[in-house]
């Protein structure tokens, strides 16, 4: 076997190599260098610049870049994980002048999506990166992969009992084999043979004959659970999709128990279902039958769903649901105020629901929010209603693992006159797809139907086909039994002609199959194994004698007789296993097969009432058959024919019934074929009854509708009423009766909107029907519909039309009905009827003259509501403009007084005077001042029909020779009552708090004086940049607290700011701080917040280095970085944050040596902090090293200069010795930073030798070690002369050694007092106190130990004070010492 190495493995070193790691400057890119060290002038491969992660379109050009370094230069080659990069599909590039490699992927696709890695190698090692590309998938295009492995599975299905017989391990495999899914044995367990095949292949198993072994010992052990709560369990159907978008599967059981416990499980947890088939889940029991139902499925109910029985499993099924895309994605909508807003998008799958999110918020069909469906189920919509400025943000779409969202911008409604009014709906809409997205639905519709279409068609091909050789099959192993059969009695009757007929008459009763029954020699032709299982299961089914299988029993004696054993060969593994006869044959012998079916029966299911057919095909004509219903024969009745048509037996069963429901078999020539009658009885409808039913139900609105209907069915039937596709329930105005043969729907006091198609859905277990039938609501019109449009508008005439109503209540519109009123009036002038037509042209108009329509729609049903049209001027005439607003001068209690400036445009003509209108608060009636036909002649005017305590607002109007012209906008509301005081200044205004952003102030509210100053009602607060003299408010209305945050300060700004006190009265003076506020948190001068503080790091030349700091500083500060008092290199990187600070050298090299400096400044102060970074390496050793005596006893050792020694200024040397005599490494000097050093007491007749070691921060180098010193000497004659020898005496006379010392110890407190005496032989010791004997005295705790006299006191007294004396003596002498002890109070 060999290996092919994929780009995850790792490289062989080669022999001798080394694999050390290094780091990039570049992050992402590895480097292993493969020597120790470098040679000079060479290094290892490096990347400058990196390929880089993309993330491209389908279909485009996708280039990977890359520049490296390295000398000798590198060889640089690209792969991908999984694949190979080919010449094909792949091109690589390499431009000389710029150094750039680049690997082109023309046309990528998808399957391109890959992680690919880029190695650059020299001789000196490698380096490698690592770069994604992500391929984005257009159009409506499917997975290649998947559709080719669905391709896969449809085209060449195998049937999988015989894959499972011919299924060989070619080659052991000593790989483990995986774990299987319980989830596997769950579905195989609850599934048909025929899916067996499909369920292993979904789970990547290829052992079937271990998986079929297994799986019969594991039903087994199921089916004794399953006795202990079911009695009998049939019939089960895997989950399968609905049309309307639920998923039911169902099973028959009966229980043992029928007040056991069902339960329902979805990938191993319980799911609540109810008895009701209209929620989530659902259970419908119909007799023996359960039927599960998963309503509004969403891939969200993917999974395996589980039914147990007291804990018992019974079931098991997989959902599944292909994977959902989006074709057309949701696009941003802008909508205006109050305006719908539509989002669509188009999916890949037709799906019942997608969930729509709003805003993170999970959005339902309601009153705000319209889900819609399109019929096919593709394009799904929502609808916005009445967007407000406080829906803008971001919807979403999805189905699961997929999603898409877009944007909703409401634009709001800044038009000046509608300000303070309710904004009307409007009825347009903003956004959706229109007939574009219609159009890629129908074409993925198309594709989705022409899909299904060929997987049924490749079906049917391949039903026909195994169908057809099956029938092949079937001819050919008739044919061999006939022959085989005719040789074998052949044979037979020549056997009996020598041996007699004794024992051929052994005859016997035994087990029959379908296909031996007329003496088929199974064993002697050559069955495989397949067929032999068939014989062993149809074995089961009953014994039948016949002459047949007497005449083969005849056969097996006659050739036991004979002695001619059967014997068998072993084909290759591949083949199938044959039994082969090694006796004679008998060709000469022809006897007939017989009759047999070319064609056998087929399972009919067929509706109650109609025909069913039953027909099989021999291969004689001249052959009778029997025909069985359920095991008994059947004949010719009035309600059964049996037909021979040639080769064809027909069984016609006439109006069938549910009693011809059986299993029917027909015999001829001892061979049989059986299939099933199924009758169906699906619910049906009268043609009559359908027909009345059809016919439209036309009413008037508030009467009731009916609709009735009647069928027939087997029941169960669920009955279901919809109207216009919506499901009715019953309410207060929907009675729905049912029935096993009818339903009646009844709606009761009927609007006009319930106008529209009525359905009625009856099902069965056995089928669908429906009948659609349509109401119609009749009512009187809605109004027709504006705005008008003018047709003409002259001195004399006014034409203008409008739209009809949008609906005419179910009737066409007779007349409309008008009547006119001219501006200015309040009378209106009835114009009768004017006919169908919507327009209308007036010409009893006077010029210049204003008016207003009111226009009424009338249908037999009656006459709408009416729509009045905007003001219609007959010609036009020159009105002034609008003045200015009034200005409020003064107000008082039973006067106001008003001023205001002349409009700007006159109308051409001067102003004659104004007309001053009021209006109270909350009233919408405008009221004159002045008399209408006495206008106001100057500019001001003072009201005085005022009541005081009303607030009131004003308009002014101008008149010219043409009339009145627009009134001004209103002035601002003032109440009539005597001016109120100003509030006077805020009191103690300060600072409570502050940050980079806001500011938060507090304040005490300003005294009252009567008279003076009243009392203030809210403050406003004013702040103004120090660089900008304009103030600012920051609150448009008055607070009522007196605290306030300003917030959205700029880090670090000036600011000033202010308070104003108000009330009705006005504004107080404004109350500034005494100086400008800096925008950030109270200040703190910089400090250092590490406990411990680096002040000296060494390190390896090559590594990083990194050096942190943490400070507290306000505000923030200033950071600054020095190296040796000057700027840091650029290849230093400095991090900053608002609490920390990092320097980092990302490849530390020897220059980089020095002093640290950080300064942390701001306008409080400063604080500094140095670090020493020594950047070195292991020394190099001294270069050879001389010996040389200048002087005599002594030995001069120099030595050449290390390498290191110039870059190194802390290099220093140590020295060490050996003689020749002690034979051990000693150091004679350190610290040397010259290269000589003189080594004295050198003795004569000894070898010396000398190591020189440079020494670093980093350590010792290797030593350069000395030649050896000798310096030799004469031997002269030695002689010793010895003293006499004296006796020695170790006798001494005492001695103190260490005297006492003098004591001052407090009160109560232990003392302690000792001294050394010597002497030999040893000395007594005595302990005085003031001349008196302390050593018989138990308050005195004394010792002798090896010499060292003690005495401890334990509590001192004043009675202790005294002189202390210690006498040693023995028979040499005596001697004493004496202290002082003084107890202190």
């Amino acid at each position: 076997m060999f290996k092919i190495r994929k780009s995850k493995d790792e490289e062989p070193t080669a022999p001798g190599q080394v694999k050390i790691k290094k780091k990039s400057r570049v992050p992402g890119v590895m480097i292993t260098q493969y020597v120790e060290e470098l040679p000079e002038g060479m290094s290892t491969p490096d990347f400058t610049r990196k390929p880089i992660a993309l993330t491209i379109q389908e279909g485009k050009l996708a280039i990977f870049r890359a520049i490296v370094t390295g000398k000798p230069e590198p060889t640089v080659t690209w792969v991908r994980n999984e694949g190979e990069i080919d010449d094909e599909m792949y091109k690589i590039t390499h431009d000389t002048s710029s150094g750039e490699y680049q690997l082109q992927i023309p046309d990528v696709s998808v399957d391109q999506a890959d992680t690919y890695k880029c190695y650059a190698r020299n001789e000196y090692g490698k380096a490698v990166v690592t770069a994604v590309l992500n391929v984005i998938e257009v159009g409506y295009k499917k997975s290649r992969a998947l559709k080719e492995s669905r391709t896969a599975i449809r085209e060449t299905p195998e049937d999988f009992k015989k894959a499972l017989k011919n299924t060989v391990d070619i080659e052991s495999k000593e790989e483990e084999k995986p774990e299987i899914d319980d989830k596997f044995w769950e579905l195989l367990l609850s599934a048909d043979k025929k899916d067996y095949e499909s369920i292993c292949a979904q789970y990547g198993v290829t052992d079937f004959r271990g998986i079929l072994k297994k799986l019969n010992e594991k039903k087994i052990e199921r089916e004794q659970e399953q006795e202990k709560v079911v009695e009998r369990l049939c019939n089960l159907k895997p989950i399968e999709m609905r049309e309307n978008g639920a998923a039911e599967f169902e099973l028959e059981m009966s229980l043992k128990d029928i007040t056991s416990k069902i339960f329902l499980y979805k990938d191993g947890v319980m799911v609540p279902f109810d008895c009701d088939t209209e929620v989530k889940h659902g259970l419908r029991q119909v007799g023996k039958k359960f039927v599960f139902s998963i309503n509004g499925v969403s891939p969200e109910d993917a999974g395996l769903y589980q039914v147990e029985v007291d804990g018992v499993k019974i079931f098991s099924t997989d959902l599944k649901l292909p994977p959902v895309d989006f074709l057309v994605k949701i696009q941003d909508v802008k909508a205006e105020e109050r305006e719908d807003a539509v989002f669509e998008c188009v999916i890949s799958h037709p799906m019942h629901k997608i969930n729509w999110v709003g805003k993170n918020t999970p959005l339902e069909q309601g009153d705000k929010y319209d889900i819609i469906v399109s019929e096919d189920k593709l394009i799904h919509t929502l609808v916005v209603k009445d967007c407000m400025p406080l829906d803008k943000g971001i919807y979403a779409a999805m189905t699961g693992q997929k999603s898409c969202n877009a944007w909703l911008i409401v634009e709001a409604d800044n038009d000046p006159n509608s300000h303070g009014k309710k904004k009307a709906r409007k009825t347009t809409r903003a956004g959706g797809g229109g007939a574009d997205l219609l159009k890629i639905a129908q074409e993925q519709q198309a594709k989705i139907q022409l899909e299904r279409d060929e997987m049924i068609a490749r079906a049917k091909e391949r039903a026909e086909a195994e169908a057809a050789a099956a029938a092949a099959a079937a001819a050919e192993k008739a044919e061999a039994d006939a022959k085989a059969k005719a040789e074998a009695e052949a044979k037979a009757k020549a056997k009996a002609k020598t041996k007699g007929k004794t024992k051929a008459k052994g005859q016997t009763k035994t087990k029959v199959k379908g296909q031996t029954k007329a003496g088929d020699g199974t064993d002697k032709a050559g069955e495989d194994v397949e067929e032999e299982d068939d014989e062993e299961e149809d074995e089961q089914e009953g014994e039948v004698p016949t002459e047949g299988k007497s005449s083969k029993a005849k056969q097996e004696l006659q050739a036991k007789e004979e002695g001619a054993p059967d014997t068998e060969e072993e084909e290759p593994v591949q083949e199938k296993r044959k039994r082969v006869r090694a006796g004679p044959l008998v060709p000469d012998t022809i006897i007939d097969p017989g009759v047999y079916f070319t064609s056998g029966l087929s399972d009919v299911t067929a509706i109650i009432g109609t025909d069913a057919e039953l027909v099989c095909r021999l291969s004689s004509e001249d052959c009778d058959g029997v025909w069985y219903k359920d095991g008994k024969e059947i004949t010719t009745t009035d309600d059964i024919c049996i037909v021979k048509d040639g080769t064809y037996r027909k069984l016609i069963v006439k109006n069938c019934k549910e009693d011809d429901t059986a299993k029917y078999r027909f015999e001829a020539d001892g061979r049989k074929t059986e299939a099933v009658l199924k009758i169906e009885d699906p619910p049906r409808i009268n043609p009559d009854d359908l027909a009345d039913f059809m016919k439209p139900v036309t009413i008037k609105t508030g009467k009731d509708a009916a609709f009735k209907l009647s069928f027939v069915g087997r029941e169960p039937m669920k009955i279901q009423w919809y109207h216009e596709g919506e499901e009715l329930l019953e309410d207060s105005h929907t009675k729905i009766e049912k029935s096993s043969s009818h339903s009646r729907l009844l709606l009761t006091k009927c609007p006009r909107k319930i106008t529209g198609e009525i359905k009625i859905k009856i099902k069965n277990e056995c089928g669908i029907t429906e009948a659609i039938s349509q109401l119609i609501v009749l009512d009187k019109p809605t109004p027709p519909l504006g705005p008008v449009d003018i047709i003409e508008s002259s001195s004399s005439c006014i034409e203008f039309k409008w739209r009809p109503p949008k609906d005419n209540g179910g009737s066409p519109i007779t007349d409309y009905i008008l009547e006119r009123q001219q501006i200015g009036r309040n009378s209106w002038k009835k114009l009768g009827k004017i006919g169908p037509e919507a327009k209308y042209r007036d010409t009893d108009v006077d010029h210049g003259r204003k008016y207003c329509y009111h226009i009424r729609a009338e249908t037999d049903q009656g006459i709408s509501e009416m729509m009045e049209t905007d003001d219609i001027q007959a010609g036009t005439k020159a009105y002034p403009g609008p003045p200015s607003t009034p200005k409020i001068v003064s107000a008082f209690k039973d006067c106001i007084n008003l001023a205001w400036s002349a409009p700007s445009n006159t109308g051409g003509t001067n102003i004659l005077g104004y007309n001053v209108e009021k209006r109270k608060k909350g009233s919408n009636l405008w009221s004159f001042v002045n008399p209408p036909d006495q206008p106001i002649k100057e500019k001001k005017y003072a009201v005085k029909d005022v009541v005081e305590g009303i607030e009131y607002e004003f308009r002014v109007s101008a008149i010219n020779i043409s009339g009145a012209g627009e009134p001004s906008s209103p002035s601002e509301f003032v109440i009539a009552r005597d001016p109120k005081k100003p509030p006077g200044k805020v009191i103690d205004l300060k600072v409570t708090d502050s940050t980079y952003t806001t500011l938060s102030l507090g304040w005490t509210k300003p005294r009252e004086e009567e008279g003076v100053q009243d009392e203030a009602k809210g403050y406003f607060v004013e702040l103004r940049p120090a660089e900008n003299p304009e103030w600012d408010r920051c609150n448009t209305n008055a607070i009522i607290m007196t605290s306030y945050t300003i917030m959205g300060l700029k880090s670090m700004a000036m600011y000033w700011v202010r308070v104003i006190a108000t009330n009705e009265g006005g504004d107080s003076e404004p109350q500034e701080l005494d100086n400008y506020i800096i925008a950030m948190p109270p200040p703190v001068r910089p400090h250092f917040t590490d406990r411990k503080i680096k002040n000296f790091i060494v390190m390896r030349a090559g590594n990083s280095a990194r050096v942190n700091f943490n400070f507290q500083a306000s505000p923030i500060p200033d950071i600054t970085w020095l190296k040796d008092g000057l700027p840091v290199a650029k290849h230093v990187t400095v991090s900053n944050s608002d609490t920390s600070s990092q320097l980092m050298i990302p490849s530390a090299e020897r220059h980089d040596t020095g002093i640290y400096t950080i300064i942390v400044k701001n306008i409080v102060g400063q604080e500094t902090s140095s670090v020493e970074i020594r950047v070195t390496d292991d020394p190099k050793p001294p270069g050879p090293v001389e010996l040389e005596e200048n002087v005599s006893g002594t030995v001069t050792v120099s030595w050449t200069p290390s390498p290191d020694e110039k870059k190194d200024d802390r290099l220093h040397y140590m020295i060490t010795k050996r003689d020749s005599v002690k034979r051990t490494w000693h150091t004679v000097a350190d610290h040397l930073f010259n290269n000589k050093f003189t080594a004295i007491n050198i003795m004569p007749g000894r070898q010396y030798q000398f190591r020189v070691y440079a020494k670093n921060d980093m350590g010792l180098s290797e030593p350069s070690e000395s030649p050896t010193w000798e310096v030799r000497r004469k031997k002269e004659t030695f002689s010793v002369t010895l003293p006499a020898s004296k006796d020695c005496s170790f006798e001494a006379p005492p001695s103190f050694t260490v005297p006492l010392k003098m004591r001052n110890s407090p009160e109560s407190y232990e003392c302690y007092m000792s001294c050394a005496v010597t002497g030999n032989p040893k000395p007594h010791v005595t302990w005085y106190r003031n001349n008196v004997s302390l050593n018989t005295n138990t308050n005195y705790y004394i010792t002798n130990t090896c010499g060292v006299c003690s005495m401890v006191i334990l509590k001192v007294g004043p009675k202790d004070s005294g002189d202390y004396t210690v006498i040693a003596e023995n028979p040499l002498g005596r001697v004493e010492c004496s202290t002082k002890l003084v107890v202190k109070d």
